[in-house]
């Protein structure tokens, strides 16, 4: 790890260099991962909530080196005594890309406009479910009454519309903010052209308040095969490549051994999951979608769970770049990370899956088939995403263990899971969500009130999950300030999500990602000692990152395919990739141990 002098620190900001005209930048990011909508309000994508990072700015953003709440759009927030209303003071000098200025009148025209239109509100709805009123009594004042104490109003990972371009939309469940470019926005980029599961095009914006990024532009180029993405990088066609969500463990081996690339990989902030079909309905109790009967008996769940072994999935699959999954919320999060007991503890266990699965009366016949009462052999669907070789690996390792049980399994990959995803019309499904250092989000998509106000339409909702003891701990969560009795209620939560056995975390993946040394000089990590440059909690990565230079003093970050279409000073560096691996590998040892901002 080493401190770079051009870089700046997230409170203290100053402007690269002007460069030449002819020295113009480009840094190119390969995703494995298609954008859902270009919609603040839709959006729920990592890809996507990733993008709208760099187009606005949020009222905070969280600290690369330890995730607190530092200065975004509001400079300054402050509650009442009885913390029922909350004072933020709005920045003077953010402006819109079209010129006009940023103020508190646009961060309150975004958060009522969720408050009063359910289609607004169909991403992020959570944030303002506790909101009684908003208002911006001047430019720089922006002020929110709350219900009830709400812990969250720090961490309101909501982008900031511009109101003058937003108010005029009719219907906000159909506009996808794709059609007129540039965008208008306010944060460190600017989105400039965008084409269907192709590409997203950025260019820098030169009055961003905290100081024009160093790369001129940025691309986001979308590819189907991770392999193809991988090849692009050792050509120099993409500066960057995650994966979906990372690199796999023969990408990164091979990519070690390639020269002018740097390989990244610290803890992640996502988790890998079994999620089951709890029964699909809406708020007021409609049912709907063909999810499998027997997973309605929590005997059911638990047999199936207590027949995965998650050692054998970090140790085959994820070849140790993971480490073993438990409750909902990953160990780069240590204030709310939770293990359960050894008695309460899920564990691999055939012979209790099985007797589980006679108590539920699903019994072996003849020829070896779990059969129910009715005779129907017990066989179940899984989602999986085509452009993920985890999701595909795994599932070969569930077809065996529950093969083995005498239950029948079919791995259904597909390219676009969303559409059976909301209409229900699946058992089982890889789920993996990347959580915020408040995490509060990931926990509200499991609330009654998550639920889709029609059947088969898009909600907040992660997979039908409804349970009225979850969603009183959610509400005790909400409304508590004291950091450490807050902590234990999420703990609570994580426990009761465990007990129900409608989420299995079977992992937690490493961060492992790619980039060109001779694109790109230095960029942030986040953490900054050992984190992830994709999908970050903010723009870190791509607003730090400088191009690397000629001998000659020419730029060479420019990528071939891209013409188609805190405290940040901490960065990773030609030779800092080495002792960043090490000190990731070390945090693991000491435990053995990727929405949804985004469902992958």
């Amino acid at each position: 790890m080493g401190l770079t002098a051009a870089l700046t620190t997230p409170l203290n900001p100053a402007p690269p260099p002007a460069q030449a005209d002819d020295s113009a930048t480009t840094l190119t990011v390969a995703v494995a991962q298609s954008v859902d909508s270009l919609s603040p309000f839709l959006a729920v994508r990592l890809v996507s909530t990733s993008i709208h990072r760099l187009m606005y700015d949020y009222l905070t953003n969280y600290d690369a080196k330890d995730n607190t709440a530092i200065p975004g759009f509001a400079t300054a927030w402050e509650p009442s005594p009885d913390k029922l209303t909350w004072t933020y003071t709005i920045r003077d000098d953010s402006q819109w890309s079209d010129g006009k200025q940023a103020t508190a009148a646009d961060a309150a025209w975004t958060f009522q406009t969720m408050m009063d239109d359910e289609g607004a509100a169909t991403a992020n709805g959570s944030f303002v479910s506790n909101f009684k009123k908003v208002s911006a009594p001047s430019p720089d004042k922006l002020v929110v009454e709350l219900k009830k104490p709400q812990a969250t109003m720090a961490a309101l990972d909501v982008p900031i519309l511009p109101q003058h371009i937003w108010e005029g939309i009719d219907d906000f469940t159909k506009f996808n903010n794709d059609k007129k470019f540039p965008i208008v926005g306010n944060g460190p980029f600017i989105l400039t052209d965008y084409k269907v599961d192709s590409f997203v095009k950025l260019k820098a914006n030169k009055d961003f308040w905290r100081g024009a990024p160093a790369f001129d532009e940025l691309v986001f180029r979308y590819y189907k095969d991770q392999d193809a993405a991988v090849a692009a990088l050792r050509k120099g066609e993409v500066s960057f490549v995650s994966g979906q969500p990372a690199l796999t463990p023969a990408q990164a081996k091979s990519l070690k051994q390639a020269d002018n690339i740097a390989v990244n990989e610290g803890p992640g902030r996502r988790f890998f999951a079994l999620a089951v079909n709890p029964g699909a309905r809406t708020k007021d109790g409609e049912e709907f979608g063909d999810g499998h009967p027997a997973l309605l008996d929590q005997n059911v769940r638990h047999a199936l769970f207590h027949a995965v072994d998650r050692e054998t999935i970090v140790d085959k699959v994820f070849q140790g770049h993971a480490v073993e999954g438990a409750g909902y919320i990953p160990p780069r999060f240590s204030d709310y990370f939770w293990e359960p007991s050894p008695q309460q503890k899920i564990a691999y266990d055939p012979k209790r899956a099985a007797t589980l699965l006679d108590k539920a009366g699903y019994r072996v016949d003849g020829q070896g088939k779990r059969v129910g009462e009715d005779g129907k052999p017990l066989d179940l669907r899984i989602l999986c995403h085509a452009t993920d070789p985890n999701d595909k690996a795994i599932g070969k390792y569930l077809q065996e263990w529950w093969g083995e049980l005498g239950i029948g399994l079919k791995v259904d990959c597909r390219d676009d899971v969303s559409k059976p995803w909301y209409d229900g019309e699946y058992d089982l499904a890889f789920d993996g969500w990347s959580v915020n250092p408040d995490p509060d989000f990931v926990l509200s998509i499991h609330t009654c009130d998550a639920l889709p106000t029609k059947a088969k339409s898009s909600a907040a909702t992660d997979n039908f999950i409804c349970d009225t003891r979850y969603d009183e701990l959610y509400r005790q969560q909400l409304a508590e300030y004291d950091p450490a009795k807050r902590a234990d209620l999420v703990k609570r939560m994580e426990s009761r999500l465990y007990d129900l056995g409608y989420m299995n975390v079977m992992a937690y993946p490493n961060a492992v990602e790619a980039y060109r040394t001779d694109h790109i000089k230095s960029i942030t990590t986040m953490p900054e000692d050992a984190g992830n440059i994709y999908g970050q909690d903010g723009y870190w990565s791509w607003w730090s990152a400088v191009p690397a230079t000629t001998d000659g003093g020419g730029q060479d970050g420019k990528s071939g395919s891209s013409g188609d279409s805190g405290n940040t000073g901490l960065v990773v560096g030609l030779t800092a990739v080495a002792a960043l691996v090490a000190v990731g590998g070390a945090l693991f040892a000491l435990r053995r141990r990727t929405t949804r901002e985004d469902r992958e």
